[in-house]
C-alpha cells in the first residue's frame, strides 16, 4: 500500500511542482494555458522519475504476502518393505473325481464325463477324471471331497478306510459294502428281474392272444432269473393268458441258448419262435447281437430288449429297458457333498426308444406305474402275483 502511494506522489504530483518557462510574449505571468513545449517538457520530467522509483522498488521492495522462492532439498527415498510370507494356506476349492476304466466304450465314457462335470459345476467345484487312484492320491489330494467310480473296483473300501473326510460312491460295482463314507449304487447288479418282469407285462399287452417269449442264454443265473421274471409279469398282466384261438401251444414260451454257442448260430435257435407263432419276445441282453435281433424283426416278431442296435429295426422295436445310473448319480449327489454316506440304492431302469405305433401313449402310462411300482418295491417280480 505504501509503495503505491509513493509511486503515484512522485509520478503525478511532484512534476506539478517544478516550475516551467512561460512561452514568449507573457512577460512572466503563469497562463492556465500550457503551450505544446510545456507539455512535452512535463510529461518527459514524469516519465524519469517512475523510472527510477520502478528501478527502486524492483531492487528494494517485495510484493507483501508472496513467498520468497527457495529450492527445497528432495527427501530421501525410502524402499517399501518387502511383505513377508503368511503361514496360512490357499484356500483350495473342493474337487470331485470320477474313476472310469481306460477301455470303457466312448460313448459310454463321454456321458459319465459330462454328467459328473455338470453336477461338479453346478456346485462350483473342480472336476478330475482318472483311470486309477491309489490310497496316497486319496489322502494327498487338496481339497477331495466326493469320488465316483465304476467297475472295475479301485479298491473303493481301502481307498474309504484312508480318507474319511472324503465320500465314496460306488456304481455298480459288486461284492462292496455301505460304510459311513462309502455308498453304493446298484451293488448287486443291474435290476435283470425287474427288467424282465416289466418286459413281460408289456408283451402280454401287445399280444391279443398272449403268444409272447423270451430268449435267454444258457447256464447263466441271471438268465434264469430274468425267465422267471418275465413269465411272472406276463401272469401279471393277463392271469391265465391262454389263447383264444389255434394253435394252441404253451406261452410264454421260453428258448435257451447254449453258452458255447458261436453268435452266428443264435438266429438259428431263435427260429423257434418264429414256429410257435410268437409275437412279440423279449431278448435277454447278453445274447441281443445284431445278426440275432435282425433275425426277429426279418420274421416280424416285436422286439424288447435293452438297447436299440439300428435305426433298421426302429419299426419292429417296441421299447428299449435300460438301467439308468445317471439319474441316481444326480439324486444321490447332494447327500454326497453334505456329507451323507452309507447309502444302498438299486439301479433305476428307464424307458427309452419307446415307438408310439407299439407302445401308444396310454399303454405307456400303465407301464410307468407298474415300473414305478416295482422299483418302490411294491411289486415282487421274484413271487407270483
Amino acid at each position: 500500500m505504501r509503495a503505491s502511494l509513493l509511486f503515484r506522489f512522485f509520478v503525478f504530483e511532484i512534476p506539478y511542482l517544478i516550475p516551467f518557462r512561460p512561452a514568449q510574449g507573457f512577460s512572466g505571468k503563469i497562463l492556465e494555458t500550457f503551450t505544446a513545449e510545456g507539455l512535452l517538457g512535463r510529461l518527459a520530467v514524469r516519465i524519469r522519475f517512475a523510472s527510477i522509483l520502478l528501478l527502486i522498488l524492483l531492487a528494494a521492495c517485495t510484493i507483501p504476502g508472496r513467498p520468497t522462492s527457495t529450492t527445497t532439498p528432495a527427501e530421501p527415498t525410502v524402499p517399501s518393505p518387502t511383505p513377508s510370507p503368511t503361514t496360512e494356506s490357499t484356500a483350495v476349492s473342493p474337487l470331485v473325481i470320477l474313476v472310469i476304466p481306460a477301455d470303457m466304450p466312448s460313448d459310454q465314457s463321454s456321458l459319465y464325463q459330462t454328467s459328473v462335470y455338470d453336477l461338479a459345476q453346478q456346485a462350483g467345484m473342480r472336476f478330475q477324471v482318472r483311470n486309477v487312484l491309489t490310497v496316497s492320491d486319496v489322502s494327498t489330494e487338496p481339497g477331495l471331497k466326493v469320488v465316483i467310480a465304476l467297475p472295475p473296483d479301485p479298491g473303493l473300501a481301502g481307498l474309504a478306510a484312508a480318507a474319511p473326510q472324503v465320500q465314496f460312491l460306488g456304481v455298480g460295482i459288486p461284492g462292496l459294502t455301505a460304510a459311513a463314507n462309502l455308498s453304493l449304487i446298484g451293488s448287486s447288479g443291474k435290476p435283470v428281474d425287474q427288467q424282465a418282469f416289466l418286459a413281460g407285462y408289456i408283451a402280454a399287452m401287445l399280444s391279443p392272444d398272449f403268444r409272447v417269449g423270451i430268449l435267454t442264454q444258457e447256464d447263466n443265473p441271471s438268465a434264469l432269473i430274468a425267465e422267471a421274471a418275465f413269465i411272472n409279469g406276463v401272469h401279471f398282466y393277463c392271469g391265465l393268458c391262454n389263447p383264444a384261438f389255434a394253435p394252441f401251444y404253451g406261452y410264454p414260451l421260453h428258448i435257451e441258448i447254449p453258452k458255447d454257442a458261436p453268435e452266428s448260430q443264435y438266429p438259428a435257435y431263435a427260429d423257434g419262435l418264429a414256429r410257435y407263432m410268437v409275437e412279440v419276445a423279449f431278448v435277454y441282453p447278453e445274447i441281443a447281437t445284431p445278426d440275432l435281433l435282425d433275425y426277429l424283426y426279418q420274421k416280424d416278431i416285436m422286439i424288447i430288449s435293452e438297447s436299440l442296435p439300428s435305426e433298421d429295426l426302429r419299426p419292429g422295436w417296441v421299447v428299449s429297458i435300460q438301467p439308468e445310473v445317471i439319474s441316481a448319480i444326480q439324486k444321490i449327489f447332494p447327500d454326497l457333498l453334505a456329507g451323507q454316506g452309507g447309502q444302498n440304492l438299486s439301479t433305476p431302469l428307464l424307458l427309452t426308444d419307446i415307438n408310439p405305433d407299439l407302445l401308444t401313449e396310454g399303454k405307456q402310462r400303465l407301464v410307468e406305474e407298474v415300473l414305478s411300482d416295482l422299483q418302490a418295491g411294491f411289486i415282487d417280480p421274484s413271487v407270483n402275483p
